[in-house]
């Protein structure tokens, strides 16, 4: 059916927005105005762009909060014996996100015509990823979809949670290297140059060796400016290239974890994920080789990913997961431990939840020593950088004004 964008006023005197599905407008209107609201704007979406929106529909990705708060409404509406039709065309009006309020809404269409729900969502894997389409099909499969859809809820918002963590915390460090980076190019291509004129009026003026140093640095940036950026660009989309291919992803995920400092970091994050995410899976009813089938692709390093895989081969002829886990070398001594501990107790997903738990708040307190250790760092060598220039270029003024008595 068509989706309609509407404006108008509830009986209540509250301004309502939304997406309606309708054979015509004036499908639409009657609809609306059979729910008490008085239609002031509506307009046909997929008319308006039918190209653009289709585009949009299985292209736009949508923020993570976005997604969590859409969950846990559908999760509660279902929860209170709603039919999941009536719920994801509620959803999909409440939702302020014009792409997933379009999937919701075409979600819903394909259920009222018979499609199982989590076929749906597969439909739209820049919205809904394995992880979410498979917890859907395993609740959908064992009758328990409003229980899945909450622990979904309680997932997404925790990987926002991290995300935003580690955002927030390295925000600080990189807009400090960028002041820096700024401040320097502004005196080797502005002061410098402007204070060589005055220095060249001094003929006899004998200028120190680092003087002449920061003015030869000065010189080659203002007049092979472009050859610099190019070279820089050229590097950086080199790198990229190579570090996306499939010799090179290897390689530089095993590079960073050895990285020092950030190393630590990118690994407890990547633990933090694969725990949270088993749990999560294992949870919901996903069986224990096609929930590593989808962890795999979460935790975002090669090396992790390779020992994940493995882990599974071996998993599948009979092991236990902890073994194989502790024999790949890539998880801490504490994990495999715990993960022990649940299989013997039948814990394993609390076991999974706990030491996520415990890797998110290691991950927060590393990244904030990291932070509190860069901060200092950045700022010694930002003066140390402009100290070395300004004194090149005061010392020379001196020996100009002293030559000048």
């Amino acid at each position: 059916m068509p989706l309609f964008e509407y404006k108008g006023i509830s009986q209540a005197g509250k301004n309502k927005s939304g997406v309606i599905d309708s054979e015509n407008i004036k499908a639409a209107r009657l609809k609306l105005k059979k729910d008490g609201i008085f239609v002031t704007d509506i307009r046909n979406k997929v008319k308006a762009g039918a190209k653009k929106n289709s585009s949009t529909l299985f292209q736009a990705s949508v923020p993570i909060k976005d997604l969590a708060l859409m969950t846990r409404q559908l999760a509660v509406l279902i929860k209170s014996q709603i039919p999941l039709v009536d719920a994801l065309a509620a959803v999909s009006e409440q939702v302020e996100h014009p792409a997933l309020s379009q999937a919701l809404a075409d979600s819903k269409n394909m259920v009222n015509e018979g499609s199982p729900f989590y076929k749906s969502l597969a439909k739209y894997p820049h919205i809904f990823d394995n992880i979410y389409v498979s917890m859907c099909e395993a609740g959908e499969m064992s009758g328990s979809l409003d229980v899945i859809l909450l622990r979904l809820a309680d997932f997404t918002e925790s990987a926002a949670r991290l995300r935003q963590k580690v955002s927030s915390a390295l925000t600080y460090p990189i807009i400090m290297l960028v002041v820096v980076f700024i401040i320097v190019m502004g005196l080797f291509t502005f002061v410098i140059p402007k204070m060589m004129t005055i220095f060249e009026s001094a003929p006899e003026l004998q200028l120190p060796w680092y003087t002449l140093v920061i003015v030869q640095i000065s010189q080659i940036m203002t007049d092979f400016w472009y050859i610099i950026i190019g070279v820089m660009v050229t590097m950086y989309v080199l790198f990229v290239t190579w570090k996306k291919s499939a010799e090179g992803r290897p390689r530089w995920d095993a590079i960073s974890l050895r990285i020092p400092v950030f190393g630590p970091i990118i690994r407890m994050v990547a633990v933090a994920r694969f725990t949270r995410t088993l749990a999560t899976l294992l949870t919901g009813g996903v069986p224990m080789l096609g929930a590593l089938d989808i962890v795999r692709n979460v935790v975002n390093n090669a090396v992790i990913a390779a020992a994940v895989d493995e882990a599974r081969g071996n998993i599948s002829e009979g092991e236990s997961i902890a073994g194989p886990l502790g024999r790949s070398g890539q998880f801490p001594p504490i994990v495999i431990h715990m993960v022990k501990i649940g299989e013997k107790t039948g814990e394993l997903e609390n076991m999974l939840t706990q030491v996520s738990d415990a890797y998110d708040f290691s991950v927060q307190n590393k990244i904030d020593g990291m932070t509190s250790l860069i901060t200092p760092i950045i700022t010694v060598i930002m003066g140390v950088v402009v100290m070395i220039i300004v004194l090149s270029i005061v010392i020379p003024m001196f020996e100009m004004t002293n030559l000048g008595n």
